[in-house]
């Protein structure tokens, strides 16, 4: 099994910037990928970023070129650089991943961009 602690999260105005942490912990030498997903109140669930074992990454189309998604294996930690954020990036984040058909989430952290 995996575990996944979010952290990072809060309050920000429209334009600044945030670092999402999730820090895995249990059988991490499973995890082949794992992506940061939001949901937002009234909302379904979205995919914002994924990343691999490697360094292949996958972005959506709404927050391309406003969002990166770097990592320390050393750490079993994942980040989330949201930049330039608006009013409609505000939801609950929370990393995921999927091992043998088993799908693990963290509990999320808030993201509230408002002025």
């Amino acid at each position: 099994q995996v575990q996944f602690v979010e952290s990072g999260g809060g309050s920000v105005q429209p334009g600044g910037s945030l670092r999402l942490s999730c820090t895995a912990s249990g059988s991490v030498r499973s995890i082949y990928a794992m992506g940061w997903y939001r949901q937002a109140p009234g909302t379904q669930r979205e995919l914002v970023a994924a990343i691999t074992s490697g360094t292949n990454t996958n972005y959506a189309d709404s927050v391309t070129g406003r969002i990166n998604i770097p990592k320390d294996n050393a750490k079993n930690t994942v980040y989330l650089q949201r930049n330039s954020l608006k009013p409609e990036d505000t939801a609950v984040y929370c990393c995921n991943t999927c091992i043998l058909g088993a799908y693990y989430w963290g509990k999320g952290t808030l993201v509230a961009v408002s002025s």
